[in-house]
């Protein structure tokens, strides 16, 4: 993997990546206050093409994320669209990528204080070649000490910058103690999601996982396998609150994120998930998201935004 991309959009327009910085005194390194995206871009080999997967989707939480911040972000989601495809094919990627877009209070004073208002927001969004956030067996996860973040604290449906300090102590936590990655509790105690993906168990056929009213991230990956388990594997989802001991008497279970993609979970603590290995549902599921969102499923091909096509390359 490149240590970083070439390009970056930066204070309205692509420049090198060496010139995308901000001062120690910005705003939102001090305090937290910005809100990001994960997004990933698929390459299709069979049609040279680079696929961004759900991208509206994605820039419409990011500029909402914004709007609870207090933010005057005054792109468009399809402006966000075409800047980030100028950036695609400015870097030229022709293999998986991965997005970030950020947006964040640009002052370089922290003199007034902490606060969200009377200070100026700006963007920037860069791509990497294509990470991957778990291994590709199945996960040993564990159930963190930690709590999730509470919305009445901070906004749990937003990508707030800040409020990853929570992911961070549950994912760092997790993997010193021996296990790939934690689940957490909320503060009524049912179980909420990972450090940095959405859960989802199976019991008896049905996918249950956590409402969004439990304090998880409303996941754009989540929303789209409860439309694919129920439309093309005929599985029933129910969202609903799942208690702590549900998870050890799970069939199968798998994690679900931008980075995550899905990912089985096979042990929990010192118990396997069902027979300790990964199930049907999953491995169906885990094969049918990766031919979506690389474009092999032509029903699916609207949540797609192609990179190379005559439009872009004209604009560009």
């Amino acid at each position: 993997m490149m240590d970083h991309p070439r390009n970056a959009f930066f204070q309205g327009r692509i420049v090198p990546f060496a010139e995308a910085t901000v001062s120690v005194m910005n705003v939102t390194f001090n305090y937290g206050t910005g809100a990001f995206g994960g997004i990933r871009g698929y390459w299709n080999a069979d049609e040279e093409q680079l696929f961004v997967f759900r991208v509206q989707d994605h820039f419409e939480r990011l500029l909402q994320s914004g709007k609870i911040l207090r933010m005057n972000i005054t792109y468009t989601v399809e402006e966000l669209a075409a800047i980030l495809t100028d950036l695609l094919r400015t870097e030229g990627y022709r293999q998986n990528c991965y997005i970030r877009p950020l947006i964040y209070k640009s002052a370089n004073e922290i003199g007034g204080g902490v606060r969200l208002h009377d200070i100026e927001d700006d963007l920037t969004i860069f791509a990497l070649p294509s990470i991957r956030l778990h291994q590709q067996g199945g996960l040993h996860v564990c159930f963190s000490a930690w709590r999730r973040i509470d919305d009445n604290a901070i906004p749990a449906r937003g990508k707030v910058t800040g409020a990853y300090v929570n992911s961070a102590l549950i994912k760092s936590d997790a993997v010193l103690a021996g296990y790939d990655e934690a689940l957490v509790l909320n503060n009524d105690g049912h179980v909420s999601e990972a450090s940095v993906a959405n859960l989802f168990i199976i019991r008896k056929g049905v996918a249950i996982t956590a409402p969004v009213n439990a304090n998880v991230l409303e996941g754009i990956t989540r929303r789209t396998l409860i439309q694919l388990l129920r439309e093309e594997l005929n599985v029933e989802v129910v969202e609903r609150d799942i208690d702590h001991t549900e998870v050890y008497l799970a069939d199968e279970a798998f994690l679900c994120g931008t980075s995550a993609q899905v990912s089985p979970i096979t042990r929990i603590e010192h118990r396997p998930i069902g027979d300790g290995q990964i199930g049907d549902i999953t491995v169906q599921l885990r094969d049918l998201y990766l031919d979506v969102v690389s474009g092999r499923v032509e029903k699916y091909r609207e949540w797609l935004m192609p990179v190379y096509t005559a439009e872009a390359i004209q604009r560009g």
